[in-house]
């Protein structure tokens, strides 16, 4: 039977009523919409702000497993898809402006791509945990990433339906690997709970949400939010585009962290799997995917590089709130993680 993850611990008053009103329903209360006209939407905190990301990932998961006590029926409640609504804006707005301002070419959308991933500033995560990444800050690191690595593909997958001929195809064939080519044990999101329960964390689906940073959630919240509306398909596969672009190299250092401390390739396996799979993904996504969409597509270009500086600014803010929090000895969680026993 699939495990239902139960739900978060609220981190703020919309979350608190969010979730007084899912496990009671059926409407949503007057407290709730409150809260929500009331939330703080400034940009330069918004995809920092815990209470807006958690609340959003909490409407975005009814599309995903759902919660246990949570009726299916708030999946497609008017009311809660008008409130999340509220939330996206405020974080794209949020994420418009982290992002900038973005040039748009005449050359082929591979290399627009390219150049935009060689212009990228932002720390390099994996060239610290590669060097000097203690257990703990491993431990914490795979708590932020699980947010997402549990899920692995889904958020993207949402945009195949959206999609025809060879950009379809394309994505399909992208997929099919994320998910193990129909091995089970062999998907990504598996391969990522054996690596954690490895470094002794809890692999559950979601079990770890409580103690995971806003911008977890705020990096699964952009892929969910592209995945989830048609108009946004360009930035899905451009943000889809950029992972698979952008880590073979770094899954090659993590891989290389992780040896450093005494783990072997059964641990790694996740990260060796990636710097193959990734490698190969590299033209499928940027020449056949990206490329077909914007050949038949020409108007979707400025979202597919959109899709794809989202993806770079998303780990730039990880990384920062990470390396940040260690550089002043200080946990990069809400709170360290019991050990599974």
């Amino acid at each position: 039977m699939l495990a239902i993850m139960r739900l978060p611990e609220a981190r703020g008053p919309l979350g608190d009523a969010l979730a007084r009103d899912l496990t009671s329903g059926p409407d949503l209360s007057t407290a709730t919409l409150e809260c929500a006209a009331r939330l703080d939407a400034d940009p330069a905190a918004a995809l920092t702000d815990d209470d807006l990301q958690l609340s959003l990932a909490v409407c975005y998961e009814l599309h995903y497993r759902g919660f246990d006590g949570v009726d299916e029926g708030w999946e497609w409640h008017p009311e809660l898809l008008r409130l999340r609504a509220g939330l996206e804006r405020a974080h794209l707005a949020a994420l418009r402006e982290l992002v900038g301002g973005i040039a748009v070419t005449g050359d082929p959308v591979d290399q627009q791509l390219t150049a935009l991933i060689a212009a990228d500033d932002g720390p390099s995560l994996s060239a610290y945990m590669a060097k000097q990444g203690t257990l703990e800050q491993w431990r914490e690191y795979l708590v932020l990433r699980s947010v997402y690595h549990l899920k692995e593909a889904d958020p993207h997958t949402f945009a195949v339906p959206r999609l025809s001929g060879r950009a379809k195809a394309a994505m399909v064939e992208i997929q099919a690997d994320e998910y193990g080519g129909g091995s089970a044990e062999r998907m990504h999101s598996e391969l990522f709970a054996g690596l954690m329960r490895d470094l002794g964390l809890d692999a559950g689906y979601g079990a770890l949400w409580d103690e995971a940073p806003a911008v977890a959630f705020a990096s699964v919240n952009t892929m969910s939010l592209f995945g989830l509306h048609r108009r946004w398909r360009g930035a899905a596969l451009g943000h889809l585009a950029t992972v698979e672009m952008t880590s073979s190299e770094p899954s090659r250092r993590y891989s290389a962290g992780l040896r450093r401390l005494g783990f072997d390739e059964r641990t790694t396996v996740f990260y060796d799997e990636h710097v193959e799979a990734d490698a190969v993904h590299e033209q499928i996504a940027s020449v056949d995917m990206c490329g077909s969409l914007v050949a038949a597509e020409p108007e979707l270009l400025p979202d597919v590089l959109f899709g794809a500086a989202s993806s770079l600014a998303m780990d730039g803010l990880a990384a920062h709130h990470l390396l940040g929090a260690w550089e002043a000895g200080a946990s990069g969680l809400r709170a360290r993680p019991a050990l599974a026993a």
